[in-house]
């Protein structure tokens, strides 16, 4: 590994005690000394790289402090950054966002990778104490600094992991790492990166499991943001540039050597290390930039790197593959401490407490960070002098050496500072139902500096001060919704929430703010806020009404939700009432930016899509049809939607969603007959082809084991109801009787439907239901099964709701007829069946026993059922001679009169004789039909 200069006699001396360890400890020189001694070469190999590299960890005060000195010391011409090359163009959008926010690369439609990963979500995070953003900073407001992204695209990042059996097995560094056992519940904040997978710089963290163990073990922490907190984050906070630099590459030297050879693992982190030195070779050959005018920054893993492709005097044999057919779509999306630490596997707080830990070491070492100019939270920049020019770089120097040997400096206790936190945190306690006092301020006081002795520190750490606190404080319960570990957290500065600022929300969520800014609320805000619409006072308001509905109609549940009024088929808003949080959700709204350029559009192409899916039925074609007229009102997408509904259903061969489809088919033959003066084609087709399919289907589906008697009523429904439009398209309902003659059900259920439809088209009399529900009544085995027969009565309704009556006599028939030692024993089933099976159409039946039951208690003794009145006698016919015939025409021969003008008949009176109504005599056919309806009805 050394230089062919001899230049490797810089670590030579660590080299020597490496190999005396060694071979103390292993009885002689082998592979541990292979270890060592390989770790030595790739800090040397790293450090005399002509073109520096700057080996950072993720969210890592100590390293955002040294990036930041080591800007302002080399003055670098460009920077490579170790982050997806896609990202570079939004990285300007930073300065109009409130940190922490996460750049994110999205594609809702995937081509070239298996359908269910879709959609496709990358997200890199950025805080301000990452080395990431200070880089970011200087090389975006600094006259003449590139910034130029070197990792692998997006696509690449999916593309490396089709090998692998699902996208969560993707390496550590690019995917989140195993949860921390500390790590925080999931919940809205924690949950504002969605399923994404992140890429972070610098992910040092073992894959060695034995390993971490031993060092949480043997550093008396809890898990790995303490350990690094409290090993690296503290020793590097003073450090110099060589010190740092060479401590970090020895870290991620050992992780590296140490980590599990698992093939797919090692296969990424190598071709991510090829793909960056092969872009930043092609960057120097194409501007002839010096690499002595570069730095370099990427994590440490990566930084210790031995692939040929290492270096700028590396191998070219690396090729890139060429993206996928996938469109990407970039943009900003609000980030949290939570969101970093869930994504990740970081122990709660740990985000946050190095959020604190960068002010102060910003405090401490008077290094002047570099912040974005403009940037929400930054005040305006002073003029500042010309940068002084970088230094001749100089020959590397042994920092390790001296390193390794000094004892760590053990931290004074600040007393000040930990009196401060035990008195805040007793306050904390206070307000959130904790009966804390002074007492327990100097227990926590004196608890932390007792943890810190036990751990061989003689600094309390802010992990130490929480053991404590929740040993002092907490005790037996939790009065309150927050925990006192959690209180140290919030304590410590919290969970901080970024925020994208309307300047760089994408086209759609800035059109969105403009639209509802009638409503006078800060709509970016987080939290909930209440929106009332009195449109009928401010017509103006009914945009921002079609607004809301849309974001209800396409955001998560919460974003939108309307706490007054309603959006249906052919109702027009009135007053409104709703809860806002569209801040809360700003990344749900910033993703639909990237599906188009408004809501309309959006809405629109998701209804398209929903409608031409392979998966799609018409039930559900037939629900984006009322979508496209309810929420868009367009006419000519509801016609292309409903002709799209009626090829699914004439495909379809089973009756699982006939239910839905009556129900929808209802509202909108409602609709267009009130909203339009002609129902549109497709609906016409609609109905005629329904009801020949479902005429095909009954017979089966009265048989069929796997339909509902729900689902056979609800076809009989569609039939019934449709029948006089289909019969005026052209329909034959010969075909409807010859499907109820083939239908020959075994089922209760069933039967009693299929009886319940014979009786509706005439081929079975009331009088012979009445007899077999007789007669199943006066069989006692068939008397178990009754509670069936009436649920099929009861879903029969639906097709026949003339029958409701029928039902109210069948319940009452069985409970006045039969035992109670018969009847209690199927009671319970009868109960359980109506409640499973009918419980819609209860109200039917309630209605209808209201009107036959008497009203009063008083009247039911002296009540008799209608079923059980003796039938009224025929109505007699008029004999051919009655009386002075019809006296009140020629009385009143005006009325005749005017009704033979207007009918254009011309006529003379004749002389008025005995004869009567002769018409009736001649033509009785007419009066005896008469007679049996009255009769019947």
């Amino acid at each position: 590994m050394s230089g062919a200069d001899g230049s490797g006699a810089t670590f030579e001396a660590l080299r020597g005690q490496l190999h005396e360890a060694a071979t103390a400890f292993a009885d002689g020189p082998g592979a541990l000394e292979g270890i060592l001694r390989g770790i030595v070469d790739d800090v040397e190999r790293a450090v005399r790289e002509p073109l520096e590299i700057f080996p950072v960890c993720h969210h890592s005060p100590a390293s955002a402090i040294a990036m930041a000195r080591r800007l302002r010391e080399k003055q670098p011409k460009v920077v490579y950054l170790e982050l997806c090359e896609d990202m570079a163009p939004l990285l300007t959008e930073l300065r109009n966002c409130r940190l922490p926010v996460a750049v994110q690369a999205f594609a809702s439609e995937v081509e070239g990778f298996p359908a269910d990963w879709s959609p496709l979500s990358v997200v890199a995070p950025i805080t301000e104490a990452s080395a990431e953003y200070q880089a970011i900073a200087y090389a975006l407001d600094t006259p003449g600094v590139e910034l130029v992204l070197v990792d692998r695209s997006s696509d690449h990042v999916f593309q490396w992991e089709k090998d692998a059996e699902t996208v969560e097995a993707s390496p550590a560094d690019t995917a989140a790492a195993a949860p921390d056992p500390d790590a925080p519940a999931a919940g809205e904040e924690s949950a504002l990166h969605g399923d994404a997978v992140g890429v972070e710089i610098g992910d040092l963290r073992p894959r060695f499991a034995e390993l971490e163990e031993h060092l949480l073990r043997h550093g008396r922490v809890r898990h790995w943001s303490e350990w690094w907190h409290q090993y690296v984050e503290l020793p590097l906070g003073d450090s110099d540039h060589d010190t740092y630099r060479q401590v970090m590459l020895l870290i991620g030297s050992l992780f590296r050597r140490l980590a599990p050879g698992e093939a797919h693992r090692v296969r990424v982190d190598e071709d991510r290390e090829r793909y960056m030195w092969t872009r930043m070779r092609e960057h120097l050959a194409a501007t002839g930039t010096d690499p002595a005018d570069c730095l370099y920054v990427c994590g440490a893993f990566h930084a210790a790197s031995r692939v040929d492709e290492f270096g700028v005097h590396g191998s070219d044999t690396f090729t890139v593959s060429a993206p996928s057919g996938t469109t990407w779509r970039h943009g900003l999306i609000p980030s949290s401490h939570a969101a970093i630490e869930a994504q990740f596997g970081l122990a709660a707080g740990s985000v946050s407490i190095a959020a604190t830990e960068w002010a102060k070491n910003l405090r401490r070492t008077r290094v002047k960070p570099y912040r974005l100019a403009g940037q929400a939270g930054t005040k305006p920049k002073k003029s500042l002098p010309a940068p002084t020019p970088a230094a001749a770089p100089v020959a590397p120097v042994d920092k390790l050496t001296g390193f390794l040997r000094r004892p760590p400096v053990l931290d004074a206790l600040d007393e000040a500072e930990l009196l401060g936190w035990s008195v805040e945190i007793v306050r904390a306690a206070r307000r959130n139902g904790y009966l804390a006092s002074t007492a327990d301020a100097i227990a926590v006081f004196e608890t932390s500096i007792l943890l810190a002795g036990m751990r061989d520190r003689a600094k309390p750490t802010p992990y130490d001060f929480q053991d404590a606190a929740v040993t002092c404080i907490e005790k037996d319960r939790v009065p309150g919704r927050r925990d006192v570990g959690r209180l140290v957290e919030i304590m410590m500065g919290g969970d901080r929430v970024g925020q994208v600022g309307y300047d760089a929300l994408p086209p759609l969520a800035r059109d969105v703010h403009d639209r509802l800014a009638p409503l006078n609320l800060r709509l970016q805000q987080r939290g909930v806020q209440r929106a009332l619409l009195d449109i009928a006072a401010r017509p103006e308001l009914g945009h921002c009404s079609d607004v809301l509905w849309m974001l209800r109609r396409l955001l998560p549940e919460g974003a939108a939700r309307p706490i007054m009024g309603d959006r249906s088929l052919g109702e027009r808003p009135i007053q409104e009432s709703w809860d806002l949080a569209l801040g809360t959700h700003q990344r749900s709204l910033i993703e639909l930016g990237y599906e188009g350029v408004s809501i309309e559009q959006v809405l629109e192409q998701r209804l398209r899509r929903t409608a031409y899916a392979p998966q799609a039925t018409a039930a559900t074609v037939l629900a984006t049809v009322e979508d496209a007229i309810v929420y868009l009102r367009s006419r000519r997408l509801a016609d292309e939607l409903g002709t799209r509904a009626l090829e699914v259903l004439a495909g379809e061969r089973s009756v699982d969603g006939a239910p839905e489809v009556l129900g929808r088919v209802r509202r909108l033959l409602a609709y267009y007959r009130t909203a339009e003066p002609v129902l549109p084609s497709w609906i016409e087709s609609f109905v005629k082809t329904g009801y020949a399919h479902y005429c095909t289907l009954l017979p089966s589906a009265f048989t069929d084991e796997d339909a509902t008697v729900r689902q056979v009523a609800a076809m009989l429904g569609f039939l019934f109801g449709m029948e006089s439009l289909a019969l005026s398209l052209g329909c034959d309902r010969t075909q409807l009787e010859l499907a109820l003659a083939q239908s020959h059900p075994a089922e209760p259920a069933r039967t009693a439907l299929l009886w319940a439809a014979q009786t509706h088209l005439g081929t079975l009399p009331r009088a012979a239901l009445r007899e077999r529900c007789d007669g199943l009544l006066a069989n006692p085995l068939v008397v178990p099964a009754y509670p069936r027969y009436l649920s099929g009565f009861v879903h029969a309704l639906e097709p026949v709701p003339a029958l409701a009556d029928f039902v109210v006599e069948a319940v009452s028939n069985a409970f006045a007829r039969l035992p109670d030692r018969v009847l209690l024993p199927w009671l319970p089933t009868l109960i359980t069946t109506l409640r499973a099976g009918g419980t819609e159409l209860a109200p039917l039946i309630v209605r209808e026993a209201g009107r036959i039951f008497p009203a009063r208690l008083a009247e039911l003794d002296s009540w008799v059922p209608p079923w059980r009145l003796p039938e009224a006698p025929p109505l007699g016919l008029p004999s051919a001679h009655t009386g002075d015939g019809v006296a009140l025409l020629a009385a009143h021969p005006v009325t005749c009169d005017a009704l033979a003008a207007l009918l254009g008949c011309e006529g003379t009176w004749e002389t008025a004789e005995p004869g009567g109504a002769e018409l009736l005599t001649r033509h009785p056919g007419t009066a005896r039909a008469l007679e049996a309806l009255l009769a019947v009805s």
